[in-house]
């Protein structure tokens, strides 16, 4: 997956499958015109894959750069945007400098 795919999901979570309209059975006692289900992996297209594909990459490539003990807290996140933003917090609170920070973070 591409850069961009993976900060899209950094910035605005993981991909969320659709929900498919289909026909209802009409010959229910009640008529149901139309019902849906969630987006299965064959109705997914070429761009939706790899959004999917960038959204675990992401999630990885973030969790290897942490320290032991960011991972730790972060590791139960389920989305990169989660992790982002709560390994966010967690350095908001720091008193080192933002360099110190970023340096520290990216160097364990």
């Amino acid at each position: 997956p591409n850069g961009k795919l993976i900060k899209n999901s950094i910035k605005n979570g993981l991909y969320v499958r659709r929900m498919i309209p289909k026909l209802g059975d009409l010959n229910r006692e009640v008529h149901v015109n139309e019902t849906f289900h969630v987006q299965t992996d064959d109705e997914l297209n070429e761009k939706e894959i790899k959004q999917i594909e960038a959204d675990d990459q992401a999630i990885q490539t973030i969790l290897l750069g942490l320290p032991e003990d960011i991972y730790a807290a972060v590791n139960s996140c389920e989305s990169a945007q989660e992790i982002w933003l709560r390994v966010h917090q967690m350095m908001k609170g720091s008193d080192i400098g933002i360099q110190e920070k970023k340096a520290n973070l990216f160097n364990e």
